[in-house]
């Protein structure tokens, strides 16, 4: 409550006259720290009573500075709210962009997931395909090993066919040369024969001086009779 023209007791401290002049105080943005700390140091510089713990206040003064501060007061609160919607409005703000960063980092961390399973699902079709191409090369391995095997198995099939063949076709040249040599030492045996009976023949004849000359007959162009002509060897 406002004291208007309340009684003076010290004519030495400047006070304000009026009501209009505390409200224009009031309105001048004062300080309230300020003067809380000088109605302390009214009360703490009045004169103390004797004896006593009490103190003698300028009571006017003292009013008028708690009217002062009581004035003031709304426009304290009001810069108190003020500050106090200013700090809220910064701190919806930090939170709204505190939001947006963690929006973002989810979005991001979404985004490298979704990376790393792509990646992920590139080494298994990697590694799945190198599997594969190894199962084909193992396949086209063991394929071409039998192949080899097979043509090593026809080509001693047909070496033994060909050795067999000339094993016997050497066996047949071999039969057909001794049968033609024994054919031709037969004849050759046949005109030794005869050549042993022409000698007989001729020393018969010279035994015997009285009888007439013996003439043996030999067939034309060759110098001993022949029994037979050589059979040449069959070719195979």
């Amino acid at each position: 409550m406002l004291r208007q023209n309340p009684p003076r007791i010290s004519p030495d401290i400047d006070e304000p006259s009026s009501q209009d002049e505390l409200s224009q105080r009031g309105t001048g943005g004062v300080d309230i720290q300020r003067e809380l700390n000088r109605m302390e140091e009214m009360i703490l510089d009045s004169p103390r009573i004797p004896l006593t713990r009490r103190t003698l206040v300028d009571e006017e003064h003292l009013l008028e500075q708690l009217d002062l501060i009581r004035l003031n007061l709304p426009n304290a609160f009001e810069e108190a709210e003020a500050i106090i919607r200013e700090k809220e409005e910064l701190l919806q703000q930090a939170e709204q962009y505190a939001h947006k960063i963690i929006e973002t980092a989810q979005q991001r961390a979404a985004q490298i997931l979704d990376e790393t399973g792509i990646v992920r699902q590139a080494k298994q079709e990697a590694q799945q395909l190198w599997q594969m191409v190894q199962n084909e090369c193992g396949a086209a391995q063991e394929q071409t090993l039998a192949e080899i095997e097979r043509l090593h198995r026809e080509a001693q099939a047909e070496l033994e066919e060909i050795r067999a063949k000339a094993i016997s076709e050497a066996d047949a040249i071999q039969n057909g040369a001794d049968e033609y040599a024994e054919r031709v030492l037969n004849n050759i045996e046949q005109q030794l024969n005869d050549m042993q009976r022409i000698v007989r023949n001729g020393r018969q004849q010279l035994q015997q001086a009285d009888s007439p000359p013996l003439v043996v007959k030999t067939p034309p162009g060759s110098l001993f009779p022949r029994s037979s002509s050589p059979i040449p060897p069959k070719k195979s």
